[in-house]
């Protein structure tokens, strides 16, 4: 650590999987000890998600700054990469301003970028993608998803099976380099040496877990989330056909743009936004726990126990 470090306060880490509370433990430690708040999600970006990225309220929003929320629009692209040089830009200038930071969410590759830095992944070779693409036409993404399952099932086990950008971005890594993006990644580079990071997950039994899953999709069905992603669904049409841009294949949208297409009913694509969200948290413990140091602590359940987490980690920093 650089004697730099060593003078500037810790950043906060808050992250676990989706619906464990990170976003309400945030605010109030946030409150607690005057920190801006850095949301590590890779939707809250997006202007146009709202209630399907569980984005902050506008009250919240005024009433303690957060980055890296409403900054984007779902046709600009932005990466792990473009985030993690971003934030560690934006943490030195909270810390230039003798402010303090708590960075939250469960964006994996977010996370990954800013705590640790990542590897130097090799270019992509057209030829070898574009073969991959033709195999993913021919066999499907199971076949393709099962070799690399194969060779790194580390990385496999944080991937989505039913999608390809990721699998077939790790299947010729392995090609290019001869060794697996989770190899790769043991070499990476370190983190910004200048910064000190604290990092918290959040943990509750999995049948809780999921539990307040189920009751957030429930509760962004009743908020309008339907209404939303018809809005996106008319709005950007042809970006999805085109582009598939990944903001808009997420949970919680392309579960209901399959139903505005034709292909499920309303109570399919609800059941399978609850499905997909489980699976999706599921993955991100796996990540968690695989790659990353991680100070595990169990998620308040209610105010009580949000009061003292937040005690607990003002004076652990």
């Amino acid at each position: 650590m650089s004697s730099s470090a060593s003078r500037q306060p810790p950043v906060i880490v808050i992250l676990g999987p989706t619906a464990s509370g990170k976003s309400a433990l945030a605010l109030a430690v946030a409150k607690k000890i005057g920190a801006e708040i850095i949301s590590a999600d890779s939707r809250q970006i997006y202007k146009e998600l709202n209630i399907g990225a569980a984005k902050p309220s506008v009250e919240v929003l005024q009433e303690v700054k957060h980055h890296f929320v409403n900054e984007k629009t779902v046709e600009e692209p932005f990466t792990a990469g473009d985030f993690a040089v971003a934030a560690v830009e934006r943490i030195h200038d909270i810390h230039r301003r003798e402010g303090r930071v708590v960075i939250a969410g469960g964006s994996t590759l977010y996370l990954e970028g800013i705590l640790k830095g990542f590897a130097d992944l090799p270019p992509a070779d057209p030829e070898i993608r574009a073969r991959l693409l033709v195999e993913l036409e021919r066999f499907g993404n199971a076949q393709l998803y099962e070799r690399l399952r194969q060779r790194d099932p580390e990385q496999a086990a944080t991937l989505d099976p039913t999608k390809s950008q990721r699998l077939i971005r790790s299947l010729e890594i392995m090609e290019i380099s001869g060794k697996s993006v989770t190899e790769l990644q043991s070499l990476g580079k370190a983190g910004d040496t200048d910064l000190r990071f604290i990092t918290f997950g959040l943990s509750m039994p999995r049948e809780i877990l999921y539990q307040r899953i189920n009751q957030r999709t429930d509760a962004m069905i009743d908020a309008g989330l339907c209404d939303e992603a018809e809005q996106l669904y008319h709005k950007y049409r042809e970006l999805l056909v085109d582009k598939g841009t990944n903001a808009l294949k997420s949970v919680g949208y392309q579960e209901l743009f399959h139903y505005f297409d034709g292909a499920i009913n309303y109570a399919e694509a609800v059941r399978l936004i609850k499905q997909h969200t489980r699976n999706y948290a599921k993955r991100q413990l796996t990540f968690f726990n695989n790659r990353l140091t991680v100070n595990w602590v169990p998620a308040p359940i209610d105010s009580n126990g949000l009061e003292t987490l937040t005690v607990t980690l003002e004076k652990g920093n």
